[in-house]
């Protein structure tokens, strides 16, 4: 994974998206040997702008930890085919219409989910809000950051390696 500004394509340089998930979805992700990634339909704008050579890091609700990037290998399209769930009443049909092909580059096993709060406390996308409130900087399902945030998030989990699976 480049976390450069400029692109290995010599185009516009990657954007850096940590996406929100249930452990039940990033589950269902993990299933499908983090292959492809469905957005919810409220985050269509930002779902289009992702392409190939973002990356994305994996934040999971409840456990407020990091738990893997990935690099984003194709444009965003649409399909409705059901694959994650909504955890929200309001939306129970919600289908993550959204999707891009994914490539997976570090996936920690649960179990070495690397905690969020010192990596969030570092980045500067969550210090728009009051540092003993850093969870609000995970409220919603996808969320652009830059470079550097993503360099700390990818780091963190690259340091626990002994008890990661890299792929390559």
């Amino acid at each position: 994974m480049n976390t450069d500004q400029t692109s290995p394509r010599g185009g516009p340089s990657p954007r850096y998206w940590v996406l929100v998930g249930s452990p039940d979805n990033i589950a269902r992700t993990a299933a499908l040997g983090f292959s492809l990634q469905g957005i919810k339909s409220r985050h269509r704008k930002k779902a289009e702008r992702m392409a190939p050579g973002d990356g994305i890091a994996y934040y999971v609700t409840g456990h407020k930890a990091f738990a893997a990037t990935v690099t984003v290998s194709s444009e965003c399209f649409e399909d409705h085919t059901p694959i994650w769930q909504s955890l929200n009443p309001k939306r129970p049909d919600e289908d993550y219409p959204y999707r891009v092909r994914i490539e997976p580059d570090i996936i920690a096993l649960a179990v070495c989910w690397v905690p969020a709060e010192p990596i969030a406390r570092q980045m500067t996308y969550a210090r728009k809000w009051p540092a003993e409130h850093w969870t609000l900087a995970f409220q919603g399902n996808l969320h652009e950051v830059d470079a550097g945030d993503f360099k700390l998030i990818r780091e963190a989990l690259a340091a626990t390696t002994d008890d990661l699976r890299t792929i390559d």
